[in-house]
């Protein structure tokens, strides 16, 4: 039988260090060799997808070092994805289960970027997953690489580099529309994980801003 595709096909080829897995294998799993099974069911994986963009668009839209925190969580993330989900190991080791389910993963994260404008607190992720506060922040960490505080924050910096390239929007107001209490607020945080200051990256950007 024949088959015939008249779409328009991408390819995206992440490659993950192996230091990288090998590190999540001896904290998920206590060692550090185990056999990654990957077949065509693969690609039916809305979360590797869904990380595997995030990448891509963070990579093709920042500049140099302001986008490696976020790359760094992205990759962790999909590193123990992988591991929970396609390695072949034996039943005699010991198997941490404190992930999050795909479902909680996306519903949280998906929450978290449809409210960040609004006050995030750890009480309303808890009940999207129905676990205890100390379960639902280890799993979070040990399925994003970092905490829940840690990835809002990381989120609400990306939007604000966002707003900040359309132009529309003063300083003070991006702050808010993401989240920041105050201008300042975004300042630090901005700076901690761009390494410029809101300023600085429209600058470096050459963005028009709004007066």
């Amino acid at each position: 039988m024949k088959s015939r595709c008249d779409s328009h096909l991408e390819h995206l080829y992440i490659y993950l260090k192996p230091e990288l897995l090998i590190r999540h294998a001896e904290e998920l799993f206590e060692r550090d060799s185990v056999e990654l099974v990957m077949s065509d069911v693969t690609i039916e994986d809305p979360l590797i997808q869904q990380l595997c963009l995030a990448i891509k668009k963070e990579l093709v839209n920042s500049h140099k070092t302001s986008s490696q925190v976020y790359v760094q969580s992205m990759a962790d993330a999909l590193s123990v994805h992988l591991l929970q989900n396609y390695s072949v190991k034996s039943n005699s080791l010991k198997v941490y289960s404190g992930g999050l389910s795909p479902r909680n993963l996306r519903v949280v994260v998906e929450y978290i970027n449809d409210n960040l404008e609004q006050k995030i607190n750890l009480d309303e992720l808890v009940r999207l997953t129905g676990l205890s506060r100390h379960h639902f922040s280890r799993a979070f960490k040990i399925s994003m690489g970092v905490s829940p505080y840690q990835y809002i924050v990381s989120q609400r910096v990306e939007r604000a580099k966002h707003l900040l390239r359309k132009g529309r929007l003063s300083i003070a107001d991006v702050a808010v529309a993401c989240g920041f209490t105050h201008q300042s607020h975004l300042n630090r945080h901005f700076k901690k994980f761009t390494g410029l200051t809101p300023r600085g990256f429209i600058k470096s950007e050459g963005i028009s801003l709004v007066r």
